[in-house]
C-alpha cells in the first residue's frame, strides 16, 4: 500500500516513521508546506521508501494531486482542514484518517460526508488521537463485549514524568487546544440524559502505578462521538488527569477571564486580546522540551453480560521514548494513526463511509498491534455475581 501523510508535524513525522517500518507498506509521502523540516526527517530516517513533497494545503488542485498518489491518507494538518480533505478524500477515490478535531464542529462536519464517502467506496475515519481517539477505540471494545452498556468512564492525562513547579505541568500539544478544554463546558450524560457542565469542576482523586495519587476533572471535547454512539447509556463522561492542585490554579485563571477567546484589553491604543497574551507568555515557560512526557488513561465499561454485571476497564501508562526522542503523547498518536491506516490499507477495515473509531475499528488487533510497539495496554475484567 501507499500512505500519504499531510503535514511533517510532529505527529505525521512519527506517524511516517512507523509506516516505513511495515512490509506491507511500500511507499510513505511526507507533504507539507515547510519542506525543509521535512527533509531534515528524511535524511536522519533514511528509509528508500519515504519521499518528501511540498504540499500548500490551501491549494485545492495541490492538495488533491498529492492525496491521489496515496491508497491511505493520514491527515495531520492543523483540525480546520479537516473537513476539507475529508472531502477531497472522496473526490479523489482515496481512504483517509485524521487527528481529530472536535472544536468547531470540524468531526461533525465530516460525519455528514458519509453517504458521499460511501457512493464512492471510501473509509473516513476522523478523531484518531488518544482523546478522542484510543479512547474511542477501547470503548467500542469493551462495549463489545457486553449485552448492555450501562455506564462509560473515561480519563487520560499527558503529564510530565517530572513535575516542576509552580504549574507541575508541561504542553504536550497545542496550548491553546488546552485552553479551548479548560473553558468549553463538558458533555456528559447523567442518569441517561445529555448535560453540559463546567470544566475543571467534579475533582476526584486517581491512582496510576509510579505516580501514586493524582486528580482528574472534566474537560471539554473528550467524549467526541461517544455521546451519539452511546447515547443511551446512563452514564458517560471523560476526566483530564493531571497532578495535584492544577485545576485549582487554571480555574483561577478562567475566572479572571484571563482564558477565553473573545476578552480584549487596550494598551496605548493597541488592542490585544487576553488570551493570546496568556498563550505566549506561558508556553516558553511549560514547554516540554527535551524532558520526558507520560500518557497515563484508563477506560471503564460496565454493564451486564448474560444477565451479569461486568466491567472492562483498560489501563496505559507509556513514557517517552527516549533513544528514539519521541514523547509518549506521540508515540500513542502516531501509532494509533499507523495502525489504522494499515488497516484500512490492507483491508481489515473495509466498511465503507465515514465512521467514528468505536464502530470500525477491532480493538483486540489494535491493541496487539500497539504492544508490538511496546505501547501496552492491560484489561482488567470484573464481574459482580
Amino acid at each position: 500500500m501507499k500512505v500519504v501523510v499531510l503535514g511533517a508535524g510532529l505527529m505525521g513525522k512519527e506517524t511516517a516513521r512507523d509506516l516505513v517500518k511495515s512490509d506491507q507498506v511500500e511507499k510513505v509521502y511526507l507533504a507539507d508546506l515547510n519542506v525543509r523540516q521535512a527533509e531534515a526527517f528524511a535524511e536522519a530516517l533514511m528509509s528508500d521508501k519515504l519521499d518528501v513533497l511540498q504540499l500548500d494545503a490551501t491549494n485545492d488542485q495541490q492538495l488533491g494531486d498529492v492525496m491521489a498518489l496515496g491508497d491511505v491518507v493520514v491527515n495531520a494538518l492543523f483540525y480546520t482542514f479537516n473537513e476539507k480533505v475529508a472531502k477531497t478524500a472522496i473526490e479523489r477515490g482515496v481512504n483517509s484518517i485524521d487527528l481529530g478535531g472536535h472544536i468547531g464542529g470540524a468531526t461533525d462536519a465530516v460525519l455528514k460526508l458519509a453517504d458521499e464517502a460511501k457512493a464512492k467506496g471510501v473509509t473516513i475515519i476522523p478523531d484518531l488521537g488518544v482523546a478522542p481517539g484510543m479512547i474511542n477505540i477501547l470503548t467500542g471494545y469493551g462495549a463489545g463485549k457486553l449485552d448492555k452498556v450501562e455506564s462509560i468512564k473515561l480519563y487520560v492525562g499527558g503529564i510530565p514524568v517530572k513535575p516542576e513547579p509552580p504549574l507541575n505541568y508541561n504542553v504536550v500539544f497545542s496550548l491553546e487546544g488546552v485552553f479551548d478544554h479548560y473553558v468549553d463546558p463538558s458533555k456528559v450524560i447523567r442518569n441517561g440524559e445529555k448535560q453540559q457542565i463546567p470544566s475543571l469542576s467534579e475533582i476526584e482523586m486517581i491512582e496510576f502505578d509510579g505516580y501514586g495519587e493524582l486528580e482528574a476533572f472534566h474537560t471539554s471535547g473528550g467524549t467526541s462521538t461517544l455521546g451519539e454512539t452511546f447515547s443511551d447509556v446512563e452514564t458517560l463522561e471523560y476526566k483530564t488527569v493531571r497532578y495535584k492542585g492544577h485545576a485549582e490554579q487554571f480555574q483561577l485563571l478562567v475566572d479572571l477571564g484571563l482564558l477565553q477567546r473573545e476578552n480584549e484589553v487596550t494598551i496605548d491604543g493597541k488592542t490585544v486580546k487576553v488570551r493570546d497574551v496568556m498563550r505566549e507568555h506561558l508556553s516558553p515557560q511549560i514547554r516540554l522540551g527535551d524532558k520526558s512526557d507520560a500518557v497515563v488513561l484508563r477506560v471503564i465499561v460496565s454493564g451486564e453480560k448474560d444477565g451479569t454485571p461486568v466491567t472492562y476497564e483498560y489501563d496505559l501508562i507509556t513514557e517517552k521514548d527516549k533513544k528514539q526522542n519521541v514523547t509518549a503523547m506521540a508515540r500513542a498518536t502516531a501509532n494509533t494513526m499507523s495502525i489504522v491506516a494499515q488497516m484500512v490499507g490492507s483491508g481489515l477495515i473495509s466498511k465503507r463511509g465515514v465512521y467514528p473509531p468505536e464502530l470500525i475499528v477491532p480493538g483486540e488487533q489494535y491493541i496487539e498491534e500497539l504492544k508490538k510497539r511496546d505501547v501496552v495496554i492491560e484489561e482488567f475484567v470484573k464481574t459482580y455475581a
